[in-house]
C-alpha cells in the first residue's frame, strides 16, 4: 500500500478524519516509528507481516545524494508491533531502541552459530549410533543451558546491581536495572524448558521471577502485599521502622516492640527449597527436600505458636497487633487474607507456592490452579507476558509460539525455539516438521527466515543475516545468495566482506558472479585497472578476451607510440600471472617483444636478438596471437632476419614462419583482411628477408 506524505504540515502520510456521520471522531491510537531516514520522505510502502507486526518502508527522493554522505540511508525497512501498543493490554516495561536492540542482535549471533554447530555435530553422531533425535543426547541440554545464559546476560543480568560505597540503613529496595519483558520472557522459558536444574525447586525460582518482573507501586502500600508474594527483605526493613523501635519509646512498648522483632524474625527465617541464597536475601535455604520438609514444619509450628500467645493481650496498640496478625495469617497459609493482599492474580498464584502448597514439584498443577486464580483475581487487560505465562503453565508450545510471535518480534522467536525444544518431543516434531502450506519449510525455519529478512532490511545488520539464512537448509540458501548479489559494488571494501562471506559458506559461484560484476562496474566508469583486477579474480575469461580485443585496437607501431604507452601500463597493473588473463596473454607477449627487439636493436647484447628470436616464435606458435598480428610482428623482425654474419633461426623456426605466410597470402584473399597501418612492400619484405634467413640457415646446417 504505496503512500505519499500530506503536505498540510501535520507530518501525517494520509488525513485521519473518521467515519461519516459518526460525529466527532476519537483520536487514533498512535504508535511513533524510528527508521532513521533523513526528511523529505518521499513515499511510504505498508505490509503485513508475521502475526501482528507490520511493515513500513520509508523512502526518500530517487534523485536524493545520500550514499556515502552525511544525510543517512536512502530508505529504511522497520516493523510495528499492533499487539502491545496503548490499547489493549499493558505497556512494556521498557521500550529497547534501535542501537540496543543490534547490540543484542551481534551479541546473539555467536552463541545461536555455536549451538547450531553442535546441534549438527550431535545430529552426524546421533546418525552414526543410530539414536532418534539430537535431544536424546545428554549433553544436549547442557548446551542449550549455556546458550540460554549467554543469551540472557545479553539482554541484562537481573541480579546486577549498583554498587553503594555506603550503604543507607533506611534503603527499603536497592535501585536495580530495570527490567524488559524481552528478559522476562526468556527466562521464563529457561526456566521451564532448559533448566534440569530447577526442577526441584520450580515454585520457588517462579516466585524470583515474579520479583523480578513485577515493578507496581501497589506493592509497596502494605507489608501484607509484600509478604504474600515472598518480599521477605522488604517486610522486615519495613518492620524495623515501626516506631516501636525508636529510643524514646523503648521503655512504653516494650511488649509491642517484641512482638514486631518475633514477626520481623520469623520472616527472616522462612525455610526456603533452593540450592543457595543470593547475597542480602533473607530466608533459610534448604539444599535438598527432606531439609525443606523437616525445617518448613518447624518453622510453622512457631508462627502458630505465636499466633496464640499470650503477648497479644498485653498489646495496647490495636493497629500494630492488627497488622501482625495479618501477616501471621498470611505465613499460615490463610486464603482469605492472601487473597485480600494479592493485587494480580500472579501474586495469588506465587502466594500458593509459598505459603500453601509449598512441597510443589515441577508442573504438578500448576495450569489449574492459575485457572483458580484467574477466577478469583481476574485482571483488566493482558500483555504478552502475562499470555506467556499462560502458555508455559498449559505446556502448549503453539500458545508459547504465537505469544513470541506477537509480541516480543522475530528475534526472540529466532532464538526461544532452540529453548522449546530443549527437551520436548512436542515442540521438537511441531517446529521441525516441513509443512506443504508453508512452501514446504518448517516453522522454524520460516521464522528465522522472516527474522533473517529483518535484517537484511538495514545497513548495519545485514552482514549477520547469512548465519540465520545458512541454517535454513530448503530456502535459506537461495535467499543468501539473493543477498550478497545484491550488495553494492561502488567500494571495494563493501566487495571484499561480500566475498569472505562467500568464502564462509564456500558459494564459490556466487563469489565469481559478484567480482564479474564489480569489474563490469568500474570498467564501465573508467576505471580499467580495477575491472581488470576484478575479471581476473573471478577468471572471467570472456571478458578479458573481449578487453584484449578492444586493446589489439590500440596497438602501435613501436615502443615509443603513444598508443603502446597506454595500454602498456593497464598490463603492467595485470601482474606476472598472465596464464588467468585470457586472451590479454598475446599482450603480455606482445610486450615483452617489443622490449626485446627495441634492445636488440640498439645493440645493446647479442643475448636480448636471440632472446627476441624467441619471443617471436612463442608468438607465432601460440593461437592466442591474432592472425592479423602475424605480418606486423614478422615486419617488425625484418631486421633480425637480415642479421649478419650468421642466422638467428634455424630451419624449423624459419619454416614456421613461412606457413604462417602462406596462410596469410590466403587471409589476403578475404575482403575483411586489412594492413592499412603498414607500407604496401611489407609482405614481399617479409618474404625476402625469410627466404634469405632460410637460405642461410640451410647452408649452416650441420
Amino acid at each position: 500500500m504505496p503512500g505519499m506524505p500530506t503536505t498540510d504540515g501535520s507530518g501525517a502520510i494520509v488525513a485521519f478524519r473518521g467515519e461519516p456521520g459518526q460525529g466527532t471522531p476519537s483520536p487514533p491510537p498512535v504508535r511513533l516509528i524510528r527508521h532513521g531516514v533523513a526528511p523529505p520522505i518521499f513515499r511510504v510502502y505498508i505490509s503485513w507481516s508475521s502475526g501482528n507486526l507490520l511493515q513500513v518502508a520509508c523512502l526518500r527522493p530517487p534523485n536524493s545524494e545520500v550514499y556515502g554522505g552525511a544525510e543517512g540511508v536512502a530508505g529504511s525497512v522497520v516493523e510495528v508491533n499492533l499487539g502491545c501498543g496503548s490499547s489493549g493490554g499493558a505497556e512494556v516495561e521498557e521500550e529497547i531502541d534501535d542501537a540496543e536492540m543490534r547490540r543484542i542482535e551481534y551479541g546473539s549471533v555467536p552463541a545461536f552459530a555455536l549451538l547450531q554447530s553442535r546441534k549438527n555435530a550431535l545430529a552426524d553422531a546421533a546418525a552414526m549410533s543410530r539414536m532418534s533425535a539430537v535431544p536424546d543426547c545428554a549433553e544436549w541440554w547442557q548446551y542449550v543451558l549455556e546458550y540460554s545464559k549467554t543469551i540472557g546476560n545479553l539482554l541484562g543480568n537481573p541480579d546486577s546491581s549498583a554498587a553503594f560505597m555506603i550503604e543507607d540503613p533506611k534503603t527499603i529496595l536497592k535501585v536495580r536495572e530495570k527490567p524488559t519483558s524481552l528478559r522476562a520472557a526468556w527466562e521464563l522459558l529457561e526456566i521451564f524448558y532448559v533448566d534440569k536444574q530447577l526442577q526441584s525447586w520450580l515454585p520457588e525460582r517462579l516466585v524470583d521471577w515474579l520479583a523480578i518482573v513485577e515493578d507496581d507501586p501497589d506493592y509497596w502500600n502494605g507489608l501484607s502485599a509484600a509478604l504474600s508474594v515472598g518480599w521477605l527483605d522488604i517486610v522486615v526493613n519495613m518492620l524495623r521502622f515501626h516506631g516501636s523501635y525508636q529510643l524514646d519509646q523503648m521503655d512504653n512498648r516494650e511488649t509491642e516492640n517484641g512482638l514486631v522483632e518475633a514477626v520481623a524474625v520469623l520472616v527472616s527465617m522462612m525455610p526456603l527449597l533452593r540450592p543457595n541464597l543470593p547475597t542480602g536475601k533473607l530466608g533459610q535455604c534448604c539444599k535438598t527436600r527432606p531439609d525443606f520438609i523437616k525445617a518448613w514444619e518447624k518453622w510453622r509450628g512457631q508462627v502458630t505458636k505465636l499466633e496464640c500467645s499470650a503477648f497479644w493481650i498485653q498489646c495496647g496498640h490495636q493497629k500494630t497487633r492488627d497488622g501482625l496478625k495479618k501477616l501471621l495469617h498470611i505465613m499460615m497459609g490463610n486464603i482469605k487474607e492472601l487473597t485480600a493482599s494479592t493485587s494480580h492474580w500472579l501474586e495469588l498464584f506465587a502466594s500458593h507456592f509459598l505459603y500453601i502448597r509449598p512441597f510443589t514439584v515441577g508442573f504438578e498443577g500448576m495450569h489449574h490452579l492459575a485457572q483458580k486464580c484467574i477466577q478469583l483475581k481476574p485482571s483488566s487487560g493482558t500483555n504478552g507476558l502475562i499470555g506467556l505465562v499462560i502458555g508455559v503453565l498449559s505446556e502448549n508450545p503453539e500458545v508459547i509460539l504465537a505469544e513470541c510471535t506477537q509480541n516480543f518480534g522475530p528475534w526472540f522467536v529466532t532464538h526461544a525455539m532452540e529453548l522449546l525444544t530443549a527437551d520436548n518431543d512436542y515442540a521438537d516434531t511441531m517446529l521441525h516438521e516441513e509443512r506443504p502450506n508453508l512452501g514446504g519449510i518448517s516453522i522454524e525455519e520460516l521464522h528465522r527466515l522472516v527474522y533473517a529478512q529483518v535484517l537484511c532490511s538495514h545497513s548495519l545488520t545485514w552482514q549477520i543475516a547469512p548465519t540465520y539464512l545458512s541454517s535454513c537448509l530448503n530456502q535459506g540458501l537461495g535467499l543468501l545468495e539473493i543477498l550478497l548479489l545484491k550488495q553494492p559494488i561502488q567500494d571495494n571494501r563493501l566487495v571484499l566482506k561480500t566475498m569472505e562471506i562467500c568464502r564462509l559458506y564456500e558459494l564459490d559461484n556466487v563469489s565469481a558472479n559478484i567480482m564479474k560484476i564489480a569489474g563490469i562496474y568500474h570498467w564501465k566508469h573508467g576505471r580499467k585497472g580495477a575491472g581488470v583486477y576484478w575479471f581476473q579474480q573471478a577468471h572471467d575469461k570472456v571478458r578479458l578476451d573481449r578487453i584484449a580485443q578492444q586493446l589489439f585496437e590500440r596497438i602501435g607501431k613501436s615502443v615509443t607510440d603513444d598508443s603502446f604507452k597506454q595500454w602498456e601500463g593497464l598490463l603492467e597493473l595485470l601482474g606476472p600471472d598472465i596464464g588467468s588473463a585470457g586472451g590479454l596473454e598475446f599482450l603480455h607477449r606482445y610486450r615483452d617483444f617489443k622490449r626485446s627487439l627495441q634492445q636488440a636493436l640498439d645493440g645493446r647484447s647479442g643475448e636480448a636478438a636471440r632472446q627476441t628470436v624467441d619471443f617471436l616464435i612463442q608468438l607465432m606458435r601460440n593461437p592466442s596471437t591474432p592472425q592479423r598480428f602475424w605480418l606486423p610482428l614478422l615486419h617488425d623482425s625484418v631486421e633480425l632476419l637480415n642479421c649478419k654474419p650468421s642466422p638467428l633461426m634455424n630451419v624449423a623456426e624459419t619454416t614456421l614462419l613461412l606457413n604462417k605466410l602462406q596462410e596469410l597470402l590466403l587471409a589476403k584473399l578475404r575482403p575483411d583482411f586489412s594492413n592499412s597501418h603498414l607500407p604496401s612492400h611489407a609482405l614481399s619484405s617479409v618474404r625476402l628477408a625469410v627466404a634469405s634467413n632460410l637460405a642461410r640457415a640451410i647452408l649452416e646446417d650441420p
